[in-house]
């Protein structure tokens, strides 16, 4: 028996309790505040939707009818659809010193002389694998703002410099990303900064509801671009918060429809943990939490991310450095006219499960559980390019973290 991959199915599965309970919280998800999220994102002069790809000759060879991805390692040039998140969290919070609606406002606004004069020094701080942190830090630059980014132990140095060249101040501490956060969370109380996460607490709710608004301009596009809904959706999460504004847009354009499967590292599996416990409650997980999957290694749910999952999960997987490792090399081999994607770890991670499932007879229960066949439309979301390219390299190129 493989054991590559594990999956629970979710008891908390369409409990008409839990999604009664997300009445409140999917307000802040509406098909209005969805478009005033991109409204505000396409006020910047380099705003480009990303490309969603059909990988046609893939989804014939692995036997389902269509295979989408939706390839945010163009977003913003930047390479990780984090930005999303950063940047109208960000917005919000300028426009909300300066007294104003962020509809009244653009980004070039936010930028002008007499915004910066208003705000006078001001600084954001956050816990970033990189991506996120990038995004806050290009974010705080082109508002003249300055940026304090702190990671986790055993980030990538291409991921720091990549921070510290947006202008920003940035280190690699000693902790895991769990207490890293809890480390920013008290500079940023000590010192007047801001404090830019995407994960709640209490008495911290704002800041993060405005990140996940942010990445639902990747599902309004989404949605824009597929003909008609998928059939089933895969997700990864690190505290869940990106997979919880999909799955939030996506269910008040498609309804019930779709089947969502999450997935996450074997080592930071708080969200398989919780499914596996059955209960109304998360759990978290802790340790170092050394992953290749940097960008999911996180141990403690976000709250509200939670909420949402949990209503419309279906199944929870969680996996090791191999599973995504396969994904990258396949979407970076393409069959006949298909394109070929560049996918970072994190951002391979969900298809890699796919195609475990798929091509081993070890999650041949795995597969019917989720009626994964010949009339399946999957969608996929590769949330990062290479955005630690000599990784990349050794595992595409060199057969780093082979089965």
């Amino acid at each position: 028996m493989s054991h590559n991959l594990k999956w629970i199915d979710n008891q908390q599965f369409h409990l008409q309790e839990n999604i009664e309970r997300l009445e409140h919280a999917l307000q802040s998800f509406t098909v209005e505040q969805v478009n005033r999220v991109e409204r505000f994102h396409r006020t910047y002069e380099g705003f480009k939707q990303t490309p969603l790809r059909s990988l046609d000759f893939l989804a014939s060879h692995i036997g389902v009818n269509k295979i989408f991805i939706k390839d945010e390692s163009f977003r913003f040039g930047l390479n990780a659809f984090k930005v999303l998140g950063g940047i109208y969290a960000i917005g919000q919070y300028v426009a909300k010193l300066l007294g104003k609606n962020i509809d009244e406002l653009s980004f070039e606004q936010l930028k002008s002389p007499e915004v910066k004069a208003q705000l006078g020094d001001l600084t954001f701080i956050s816990t970033t694998d990189g991506n996120h942190g990038r995004g806050v830090a290009w974010a705080a630059r082109e508002l003249g703002c300055n940026a304090r980014i702190y990671m986790p132990a055993g980030s990538a140095e291409e991921r720091l410099q990549n921070i510290k060249n947006e202008g920003a101040y940035a280190e690699i501490t000693t902790m895991n990303y769990d207490d890293t956060v809890r480390y920013t969370s008290q500079l940023a109380d000590s010192n007047g900064w801001v404090i830019i996460q995407d994960t709640m607490w209490e008495g911290y709710e704002e800041i993060p509801l405005w990140i996940m608004q942010g990445y639902t301009t990747l599902a309004k596009e989404i949605v824009d671009q597929l003909e008609e809904a998928p059939t089933h959706v895969f997700l990864q999460a690190g505290v869940g918060s990106f997979a919880g504004a999909i799955i939030a847009i996506l269910q008040q354009f498609y309804g019930r429809k779709i089947t969502f499967v999450l997935v996450e590292p074997d080592v930071a599996n708080c969200f398989y943990e919780s499914f596996k416990l059955g209960t109304d409650h998360f759990v978290t997980v802790g340790g170092e939490m050394q992953t290749i999957m940097a960008g999911l290694a996180c141990g403690e749910p976000n709250p509200l991310a939670w909420d949402i999952l949990k209503a419309y999960t279906k199944v929870s997987i969680c996996c090791d450095e191999t599973i995504a490792a396969t994904g990258m090399r396949v979407l970076a081999n393409p069959l006949g006219s298909d394109h070929r994607i560049v996918a970072g770890e994190s951002g391979a991670a969900p298809f890699g499960c796919f195609y475990e499932l798929m091509t081993n007879e070890d999650y041949a229960e795995l597969k019917a559980t989720l009626q994964l066949n010949a009339q399946s439309t999957i969608l996929f979301v590769n949330t990062e390019g290479d955005t630690d390219v000599e990784n990349y390299r050794n595992i595409v190129w060199h057969g780093k973290y082979a089965k």
